[in-house]
């Protein structure tokens, strides 16, 4: 780091050494072994191709974490223009379907970013992939983890036809009761809960549900090592293994 640069957060270069240590709680398969994403040394984790040896639908999200100006840790989100032919109005974070060129899950997450919301992937360090999620369309979605150093960096370019504001929200709130609700569901015979987040940004009203609710959970979880204050009861659906 040069001498004008900014100095790094305590906070965040505490947990930025805790995540890169992170084991995710499936045993992956590593197809291309350490790699360098961003300055920092990862594992890039890919799923076995299917036994017709067709590469399954893969996808990733970047869960991009910054410090608040309390000092809370904050993530940004999305809310998708409702023209898209699919979710459109839903809360999301940042991006997509994997395409030819990207490199590992991390690229694909990055690259989308940068496409929805003009986030320089240069202003974004990856510390680590959590286990994925499996979509009820059958697409495998890896959350990727970035930190970004310097908020004041931050200088969004929304993409009108795929996203209609950006906001962040802070990352504890998906382990409290505060601004939670909860739905009852049953797919196949089995009962699960979908969990619901209101929140207010700049006068506007949001709601963080389904798969994103559902990561921003597990990520909470993760960075402040500890359960949240509710009964999860996820879909068996989204932890199906294609492995």
């Amino acid at each position: 780091m040069s001498s004008n640069s900014p100095r790094r957060s305590e906070t965040l270069t505490k947990l930025a050494q805790r995540l890169r240590m992170y084991k995710s709680d499936r045993s992956l398969h590593v197809s291309n072994g350490s790699i360098s994403v961003q300055g920092s040394s990862m594992q890039d984790s890919t799923i076995e191709l299917a036994p017709q040896g067709v590469k399954p639908s893969r996808a990733a999200v970047l869960i991009c974490l910054f410090e608040g100006e309390k000092g809370d840790l904050r993530v940004i989100l999305t809310q998708r223009s409702s023209s898209m032919s699919s979710h459109s109005g839903e809360v999301a974070l940042p991006g997509g379907k994997w395409e030819e060129g990207d490199e590992n899950d991390a690229g694909t997450a990055l690259r989308e970013a940068k496409e929805e919301i003009g986030l320089d992937p240069s202003l974004v360090e990856v510390v680590t992939i959590l286990e994925p999620f499996q979509t009820k369309r059958d697409i495998t979605v890896f959350p990727v983890i970035g930190i970004i150093w310097n908020k004041d960096d931050l200088n969004f370019v929304p993409n009108a036809a795929e996203v209609e504001s950006i906001f962040d929200a802070p990352l504890e709130m998906f382990l409290k009761n505060e601004y939670r609700r909860e739905e009852e569901r049953e797919w196949m015979g089995y009962k699960y809960l979908l969990h619901f987040f209101d929140y207010q940004a700049e006068n506007k009203s949001y709601v963080i549900w389904a798969l994103t609710a559902a990561i921003l959970i597990k990520t909470a979880s993760v960075v402040y090592q500890r359960p949240p204050a509710f009964q999860e009861r996820r879909p068996k659906f989204w932890s199906r293994s294609r492995q």
